[in-house]
């Protein structure tokens, strides 16, 4: 980094570090939007008698329809220029709100995790191995 180089924060190109992170963001919802997609397609397969069945398919919809929602924001934010002071106020707004739809998602996804799969008996294995 500049920073670490001697140079000042001031020298730092805010737009591109913005821009880097925007694209991890990005990268990180398009593995999270895959994950689900293969998680409801699981779900699918288990079949209307898994017990959670509907409450899991909705909260997989829901949840892709955040990721996407905070697709489409990051892709806005990306191609501002946060060095316009014009556009500084704005990009922080939609950060700030991509940042809430993102929460969401997460929260969305551990209902997802805790609900979303047949009980498979680990957890009960384990416990009996470790004699608790």
């Amino acid at each position: 980094s500049v920073v670490a180089k001697g140079g000042s924060a001031s020298n730092l190109n805010m737009n591109l570090y913005a821009t880097k992170k925007t694209a991890a963001e990005g990268m990180l919802d398009i593995a999270l939007f895959l994950a689900n997609v293969t998680h409801m397609k699981t779900v699918i397969e288990q079949g209307a008698g898994f017990r959670y069945y509907i409450a899991v398919l909705t909260l997989i919809s829901f949840s892709l329809a955040l990721q996407i929602v905070a697709g489409v924001l990051i892709i806005i934010i990306a191609r501002r220029d946060l060095n316009v002071v014009s556009n500084q106020k704005r990009l922080d707004y939609l950060n700030n709100v991509a940042t809430g739809v993102i929460f969401v998602t997460t929260v969305i996804n551990f209902f997802i995790s805790f609900f979303g799969s047949k009980r498979t008996g680990f957890f009960r294995w384990l416990l009996a191995r470790l004699h608790f």
